[in-house]
């Protein structure tokens, strides 16, 4: 029972490390990453749509992405979806597909980045310490309500706080494999 919960728990901290994961794959490290389009939504026929859902996405060489909508008359939808995001990079539509190119990064701008994963990293180990604090809680409540020993207790606040140090190891690679990402010209 007490195995269970942890499972339950542990498998949250990998959530919130994979929703980090994310996170990063949405930051623009200068070259061209279909990822950046991930949370960009398109207006299509009056409902929001992933740009991946609505067109093709290529990258034909490493600074440049090409989107082919499969339906033309999405086209300008898009267009004006990458536009109104925070991508910072302007679309050139051709009346069949849209590039984006993907200018290098300046010194200043890989410094706001490195700042934005930083800020993402520590979000996700807050979010897992959370998990901690709510495990804990109920491991607590297990013990108060004679479900489990206090040897039990303490040895499942020891794995989970094991559990913890190793998922924030993880947030904290993954920050500075980034991190290096963006810093290399």
């Amino acid at each position: 029972m007490l195995n269970d919960t942890l499972k339950i728990y542990e498998t949250k901290m990998q959530k919130s490390i994979d929703s980090v994961s994310a996170d990063f794959g949405a930051v623009r490290a200068g070259r061209a990453n279909a990822s950046v389009l991930d949370r960009i939504m398109v207006d299509y026929y009056g409902s929001p749509t992933p740009i991946q859902q609505i067109a093709a996405i290529s990258s034909p060489d490493p600074r440049a992405l090409v989107i082919t909508p499969w339906d033309s008359s999405a086209l300008k939808s898009i267009e004006k979806a990458i536009q109104n995001s925070d991508l910072g990079i302007n679309p050139q539509n051709d009346g069949r597909c849209i590039r984006l190119n993907f200018p290098q990064l300046t010194e200043e701008r890989r410094k706001e980045l490195v700042k934005q994963v930083r800020k993402y990293g520590e979000s996700g180990k807050v979010a897992i310490r959370n998990i901690r604090r709510d495990a804990m809680d109920a491991i607590k409540k297990m013990e108060k309500n004679s479900e489990i020993t206090e040897d039990d207790r303490k040895q499942a606040e020891k794995d989970l706080q094991k559990l913890t140090d190793d998922s924030c190891k993880k947030v904290d690679d993954l920050t500075a494999k980034k991190e290096k990402e963006l810093m290399s010209v």
